[in-house]
């Protein structure tokens, strides 16, 4: 029996309005486009999640981190490896990894 080749490779998504993110395998560009993401891929596990704090305008990743927040609040968190922020906005990353970590997700600060 074959193994499907679509389950061995890993899941990266990445919310970021302008980065490229070449190793996602599905980028979003706006916070609706995210939420709508992670809601494709709930009951999946996510290898890693990218997240950009500003989005472009006033939309920011906020939106991202309470619908995670409420997800973890009712005990059904998102599966997922590592959530890296990768936001040049030292204040909103910083928002996001303390908001993220304070419902256990394995959270890093990176550069993408």
């Amino acid at each position: 029996m074959k193994e499907d080749p679509a389950a061995l490779k890993p899941v990266i998504l990445g919310i970021d309005d302008l980065r490229p993110l070449p190793r996602a395998t599905r980028i979003a560009r706006t916070s609706r486009e995210g939420i709508q993401l992670l809601q494709e891929h709930r009951d999946s596990f996510i290898d890693e999640l990218w997240l950009d704090h500003d989005l472009g305008g006033d939309d920011t990743i906020m939106a991202v981190v309470t619908l995670m927040e409420e997800a973890a609040f009712s005990g059904r968190p998102f599966r997922i490896g590592t959530v890296f922020v990768h936001s040049a906005n030292p204040i909103g990353a910083e928002a996001v990894v303390r908001a993220l970590t304070r419902w256990n997700y394995p959270v890093r600060r990176a550069t993408a």
